[in-house]
């Protein structure tokens, strides 16, 4: 288990547990009652930490290296019924991006998402989850795809932005964006988006467009990284704290300021912790808002769908100056 900073005190006392169990095994003394103990600290702790995060620590959670990835998601929801689909069918298979059919309770559905890779190696192939133009033509592709067949669409997020090479730019990463952004309001088919990770900038919002926008309770969703933020007002990194905090991109800032339309819960310490009951959790967020979804009809999906988009947002108006 990799521990960060601020879980230092629940890393000491699941050594203490863990000592407390060798001790019973090799003294062959009875320490249940001891170990029931230990481990309600442990829980009151976590508790504790978890429930008074600051921004930036929820940051860190989201990208905990023992977190799932949209690929473990999919196998998990879909119990193994996925068959990816490859390439954009004009430049290439972009890895960043993966996408398919799967099943959910004998229903057929379109995963797409990004994956950033479960190792060094795989992380290099996939760009860490940062998608070329290629990679969103991809998932536009399937998504129109599961359009005609009239399949919904559920799309996993988890990405630091879509990817920033010049080879990128030069194959039009801006309007790849820009399309799936048009294409995606206009489906006729239910579009369910889960921010699972990391949800940055125009990378993520490029497979964000549904009828229901959900975040997992440790991730973030953001115009821009709370580094990359810091960097650009005080020159430093040093500041990413104070960033994270302005930026309020936590799940619960957005659901205030009404741009997602949920919260899922996570496990108790973070979906690193449990990724049974995170896989579980999120299958049953799909079927719900599924269900839902399919009793409006697609003209009412898609009017509810740009509506809610387009109130997103204060405007003021300055009276002019005479």
């Amino acid at each position: 288990m990799t521990y960060l900073d601020f879980e230092k005190p629940v890393q000491e006392m699941e050594e203490e547990l863990t000592k407390l169990k060798e001790v019973a095994v090799k003294s062959k003394v009875d320490l249940t009652d001891k170990i029931k103990e230990q481990e309600e600290h442990i829980k009151n702790k976590t508790r504790e930490i978890y429930g008074n995060l600051t921004a930036w620590q929820r940051v860190q959670v989201s990208r905990h290296p023992e977190r799932p990835y949209t690929v473990a998601y999919i196998n998990s929801v879909s119990n193994n019924t996925f068959m990816e689909l490859h390439g954009d069918r004009t430049v290439a298979d972009d890895k960043a991006m993966v996408g398919g059919f799967g099943e959910i309770d004998g229903q057929t559905v379109m995963f797409i998402g990004q994956q950033k890779g479960i190792n060094t190696k795989m992380r290099q192939i996939r760009r860490f989850g940062m998608a070329n133009p290629e990679g969103y033509r991809k998932a536009l592709r399937l998504m129109k795809l599961a359009e005609k067949f009239n399949k919904p669409i559920v799309t996993f997020i988890d990405t630091p932005g879509a990817y920033p090479g010049l080879e990128a730019e030069e194959r039009g990463q801006g309007e790849a964006i820009a399309r799936n952004l048009l294409e995606m309001a206009q489906l006729k088919v239910p579009v369910i988006c889960i921010i699972i990770g990391e949800g940055a900038s125009g990378g993520a919002l490029g497979i964000g467009i549904g009828d229901k926008v959900l975040m997992l309770e440790n991730t973030w969703y953001s115009v821009i990284s709370p580094e990359s933020c810091s960097s650009i007002l005080w020159r430093s990194w040093n500041f990413k704290e104070k960033a994270a905090e302005a930026l309020k991109l936590t799940a619960s800032d957005m659901s205030k300021n009404g741009l997602i339309d949920g919260v899922v819960p996570e496990p108790l310490g973070g979906a690193h912790r449990n990724h049974e009951e995170i896989f579980a959790t999120v299958k049953q967020e799909i079927l719900k808002h599924l269900k839902d979804l399919k009793k409006l009809n697609p003209e009412e999906r898609i009017n509810q769908r740009i509506e809610k988009f387009s109130s997103m947002g204060v405007v003021n108006e300055l009276a002019e100056v005479q």
